[in-house]
């Protein structure tokens, strides 16, 4: 197992250290040395998402369709069916809400091995405002069949998602922010399908967290420990198949579960999380913090976050209030 960096070595009052998570078109690239059958594809969008990356290695196997997202995920599936593993790349907002019907009926239902590589997730495009806010997109692809879905939480963990998931027989939804996470993992874990990866030990309470969430989780849970709270922390990899196992296990050493996450509260992570405590008849107290149940506002993406209370801050005062009841 791969040990994340220390949360003890950063200072949660200043500015954290960061590493660009638009590792995906380097990382692509490496695997692509021994996979003749990988080719990237994109909507205009190569030097916003770093997939130039590719370009620069592999230009023939590297499609620009232009503003043209719904046409490049049925393009993909033809590729897909005439044996190649097509990445598309675009905003969330576009390829979940925009691409839904073609997702659905061209990749999903034939389960084709199309990876969607959907960059600025959440609300990521703060002030560009709703049309590029993806905030509901775990739910919308979590409710399709054949579809695995993924949320890697920083650079490192980029390149271990697409590792562990280049050969999945179906689509794969790969969330991703805005390019500028937080580091959580100083090497680049190995994750199993499926099942999240435990970054931190805790006894009172577990917090299960996905993208964004996932640092500012572990930051909170170091805020808490100072104040006798000892908070296990869970990266939610893995949202389709959901990890089971670990959210009983999770339930059953702590007694309390908080999810964390940055999209609306119904149909993601949360509501995943309380399918599997409800049907395994377990009691345990719980809650979902995401963002409200109605359109974000329109600000840079760091003020929504502090706005939201998806900091450390805002997550430690809710888990905190949690406990009290």
């Amino acid at each position: 197992m791969n040990a994340p960096q220390d949360p003890k070595s950063w200072n949660i009052e200043t500015s954290l250290p960061r590493l660009t998570s638009f590792t995906m078109g380097d990382e692509l690239a490496s695997i692509a040395a021994t996979r003749d059958d990988i080719v990237v594809l994109t909507a205009d969008l190569m030097y916003s998402n770093g997939t130039k990356a590719f370009f620069d290695r592999y230009p023939q196997r590297f499609y620009n369709v232009g503003i043209a997202e719904q046409n490049m995920i049925s393009m993909a599936a033809g590729m897909a069916a005439s044996g190649l593993t097509p990445y598309v790349s675009t905003f969330a907002s576009f390829a979940s809400l925009l691409g839904a019907e073609q997702i659905r009926t061209d990749l999903a239902y034939p389960s084709m091995p199309v990876r969607i590589l959907a960059h600025h997730a959440g609300i990521a495009m703060g002030f560009y405002g709703t049309s590029h806010h993806a905030v509901e997109d775990l739910a919308v692809m979590r409710a399709m069949a054949n579809m695995t879905v993924v949320s890697p939480c920083d650079g490192a963990a980029v390149r271990g998602i697409l590792r562990a998931t280049v050969n999945v027989r179906g689509p794969v939804y790969i969330r991703l922010g805005r390019g500028v996470e937080p580091v959580v993992y100083d090497t680049v874990p190995k994750f199993e399908e499926g099942r999240f990866f435990r970054l931190r030990e805790g006894t009172d309470a577990t917090l299960i967290a996905t993208g964004l969430g996932v640092r500012a989780s572990l930051d909170a849970a170091l805020a808490l420990e100072s104040e006798g709270l000892s908070v296990a922390v869970l990266d939610a990899v893995y949202v389709k198949p959901i990890d089971i196992d670990g959210v009983i296990d999770a339930a059953n050493r702590t007694g309390a579960i908080m999810t964390v996450e940055e999209h609306n509260p119904n149909g993601g992570l949360g509501g995943a999380v309380a399918e599997v405590l409800a049907e395994a008849g377990i009691r345990a107290v719980f809650k979902r913090h995401a963002l409200p149940d109605d359109y974000a506002l329109v600000a840079p993406p760091t003020h929504l976050y502090r706005h939201y209370g998806l900091t450390a801050e805002g997550i430690a005062e809710r888990l905190k209030a949690l406990l009290r009841t």
